[in-house]
């Protein structure tokens, strides 16, 4: 059974319209490696076993959640996207709608989650964003995806939450990640990449600041969210601590009534 202090509510400005929430690992049936709230189909976990966790989640949820199959890309998922494509897998890295009880859910264990609610409550999006996504801008494609759905809607009229993923001082990457933000049209903060004493060619990334650049050269104003750490925090799945791990999953729904 999945307890409401079993789910983290995002705290962060946002239409009433909008619910939202972040699972943990707590609530499942799933066995070690995977205990216990895998919402994971690709982690390696039991087929069944994870099922049963989804219907456990689906009692939180106005409906059957839009699950992504996520490949680190930046494809983003629209109402008329899945008519088109309505008796197929997903494969997309990002969703957005503005259908009411519609919800949008984000698989992560490391990457980040990240939340999107137009301020008057009719658009929203999710978005997956590890290293790849980020430097290929899934976020600003979600973006751009809302507003294709919202004629009157604009950047700074978009409010984001940056969910749970490896913080900065536990997220080692190569030169190759670096080089990524700096060629095809991407760019990095200063801090972003901190060279590793004694490990050339190594940095740690910060994932928050990133995101928060990116979000930001796109027009976004309100971001909040961040200083998490999926490594750190044993409530969450981290692929870089545990290796073999599940998923947890942060969902968004517009909830009219």
């Amino acid at each position: 059974m999945i307890r409401d202090e079993d789910l983290l509510r995002p705290e962060w400005s946002h239409h009433p319209f909008v619910q939202a929430f972040t699972s943990t690992r707590m609530g499942g049936i799933s066995a070690p490696p995977f205990h216990s709230l895998n919402l994971g189909l690709y982690a390696g976990d039991d087929v069944e076993t994870v099922l049963h966790n989804r219907s456990l989640l689906k009692t939180h949820l106005p409906g059957e959640p839009i699950w992504l199959k996520q490949i680190h890309g930046n494809v983003v998922s629209t109402p008329q996207t899945r008519i088109i494509n309505s008796s197929g897998l997903i494969e997309a890295d990002a969703a957005v709608t503005n259908i009411p009880h519609e919800v949008l859910a984000i698989l992560t264990a490391d990457c980040m989650p990240v939340l999107f609610s137009a301020n008057h409550g009719e658009v929203i999006g999710a978005a997956h964003a590890g290293w790849r996504g980020l430097s290929n801008h899934v976020l600003e494609n979600t973006i751009a995806a809302m507003l294709d759905l919202s004629s009157q809607l604009s950047p700074k009229d978009i409010n984001v939450w940056m969910g749970p993923a490896i913080g900065p001082k536990r997220f080692e990457v190569g030169q190759d990640v670096v080089d990524a933000f700096y060629g095809h049209q991407a760019s990095a903060p200063e801090g972003a990449f901190i060279g590793i004493s004694n490990k050339p060619n190594k940095y740690w990334a910060d994932l928050y600041l990133l995101a928060r650049h990116r979000l930001s050269i796109a027009g976004v104003q309100d971001i909040e969210g961040g200083g998490f750490c999926t490594y750190d925090d044993g409530r969450f799945y981290s692929y870089r601590r545990d290796g073999l791990t599940g998923r947890f999953a942060s969902m968004i729904w517009i909830n009219p009534n």
